[in-house]
């Protein structure tokens, strides 16, 4: 690698060789198409199931316990056998091949004919049985054509983004090119973000158009142009990574073949022993166990608000188009102004300390504004020009874009390095294990605590005060475990050692890293 310095300003924001750009480029825009399909499924999954009738905000802490963690435990599994019997390419490119063949069944079969396909009557009868809180569980089996599209939706967030797109980087980025990289990522990343809300808020404002040959009415064709653009930015993305294998990495065949090693043959309770034997891939754990946690108790809140103000799909997805574009925004400033220089000037602590201390202090509003006295509320609304549901939505959204715009900057590059002192072995069977379930079982972990809630006191409302205190809880985890694995990455690093879990053994080893 070459040893040119850079000047201060390409330094502070473009720290890439020009030798680089033939593997650099390709893998920016690798990351801007996978994360701007994130990004769309992450507004449109909720205005599909969360504003039909029946229906309503109460229905994702069931869905993310009852369909998406039962779910993230079968596609562990696929990764985990398709890594021991099958390439890295191959894997990428049969994951990502499933999701867009599931996507096209969606747009061309499931949603045109999701009326006959949805079982209403028989919920009904159901929904006759069961406890007024149970109606987010009987909007699950009612509108299960749904259920899959926010099930792909979730999992495309941890599968693809997560374990395939940042496996495929670690793998192929050393430590000191990704202290220079992984800002720029988190740019390109963001950016997409911000496109990608605004589609979702121009296509779902679109009145009919006869012209076209589907839909309708105008939220119909808007379904079907937004899946349409999320399977063409996924052929691209297999695309692009096809022609980094062969052309970006700079690999010829010798080179592939004096690195080639054996397939690592491992079952899905391995990768969890994996984790109970070493501290350090436990401190992942933990921390992205807590920070799913505290984001998912504070989203769910707030999108009931969304829904109670905008309760029509086109409506909603329109605004939450808008959200997805501010966190955009927010990420990419983040990004190119603040997260790589944090990382490169400051220690692994400090960067990652921002985030937990920013959802601490936004959430003190929001939930401020949920949890003191209507008529103090109406009064605040007033001064403001605002009623107070449209200023408890302003403050979930603000805090929402605030704390997920730095979880895509910040967060995501912190963690991601944290990986990095992990041997081969480790990094691959780990990170499946702590993204692939971890990151579910925290978001399950909310879900369940507001599952019971919801049943307990028969709204997501009602049980408001509860959340707020156990989010308190989640974020001192989240600090606690930001402080712990600090110390280790600090050490690591300083010492030049990387972490390695035999087999046969109940504690890690250390290498000397190469």
């Amino acid at each position: 690698m070459t040893s040119k310095k850079f000047g201060t300003i390409r330094a502070f924001l473009w720290p890439v060789h020009r030798e680089e750009y033939r593997k650099f480029i390709p893998m920016l825009l690798l990351s801007f198409f996978i994360c701007f399909n994130y990004y769309i499924l992450r507004a449109f999954k909720d205005s599909l199931i969360v504003t039909a009738p029946e229906s309503g905000a109460e229905v994702i802490p069931f869905l993310k316990v009852w369909a998406i963690l039962p779910m993230a435990l079968i596609m562990t599994f696929i990764f985990t056998r398709f890594s021991n019997y099958l390439s890295r390419q191959n894997v990428f490119y049969a994951m990502l091949g499933f999701y867009i063949l599931y996507f096209i069944a969606f747009t061309f079969f499931l949603y045109p004919n999701r009326d006959t396909l949805h079982p209403h009557a028989l919920a009904d009868r159901l929904q006759a049985f069961l406890p007024e809180g149970c109606r987010g569980l009987v909007a699950i089996f009612r509108y299960w054509t749904y259920t899959t599209f926010y099930i792909m939706a979730e999992m495309w967030s941890t599968m693809i983004v997560t374990v395939l797109f940042w496996g495929f980087a670690n793998d192929v980025t050393p430590l000191k090119d990704a202290k220079r990289f992984y800002g720029l990522f988190g740019v390109a990343t963001n950016v997409s973000g911000i496109f990608a809300g605004w589609f979702c808020a121009t296509l779902s404002k679109n009145a009919f158009n006869p012209s076209l040959p589907f839909g309708k009415d105008g939220w119909d064709q808007s379904v079907m142009l937004l899946n349409l653009l999320i399977i063409v930015t996924g052929i691209l993305s297999l695309a692009i990574y096809r022609w980094l294998n062969r052309n970006g990495l700079g690999y010829t065949a010798e080179t592939i073949a004096a690195h080639k090693e054996e397939p690592i043959k491992m079952g899905i309770r391995k990768n969890f022993s994996y984790l109970a034997k070493s501290k350090y891939l436990m401190l992942i754990a933990l921390l992205v166990l807590a920070i799913n946690i505290a984001i998912n108790l504070c989203e769910v809140v707030w999108k009931d608000q969304v829904r109670n103000l905008y309760p029509t799909p086109a409506d909603y997805n329109a605004y939450m188009g808008g959200v997805v574009s501010w966190i955009g925004t927010i990420a990419t400033v983040v990004s190119l102004l603040i997260s790589g220089n944090l990382i490169r000037l400051f220690s692994w602590t400090t960067s990652a300390m921002i985030a937990p201390l920013l959802t601490l202090v936004t959430g003190i509003f929001f939930f401020a504004c949920l949890l003191l006295p209507e008529s103090f509320m109406i009064h605040v609304g007033t001064l403001l020009g605002l009623t107070p549901l449209a200023l408890a939505v302003f403050l979930g959204s603000l805090q929402n874009s605030v704390v997920r715009g730095t979880k895509y900057s910040l967060v995501d590059a912190t963690k991601e390095l944290a990986f990095i002192p992990l041997s081969q072995e480790s990094k691959l069977k780990g990170k499946a294990a702590i993204d692939g379930v971890g990151s579910r079982i925290g978001k399950s972990g909310g879900s369940l605590i507001q599952q019971g809630l919801i049943i307990g006191f028969g709204s997501l409302a009602a049980s408001t005060p509860i959340i707020s205190a156990i989010l308190l809880f989640a974020l001192g985890g989240w600090i606690l475990a930001v402080r712990a694995l600090g110390k280790q990455f600090q050490s690591l690093t300083t010492e030049h050692q990387t972490v390695s879990i035999p087999e046969e053994e109940k504690s890690p080893t250390l290498e000397p890293s190469t």
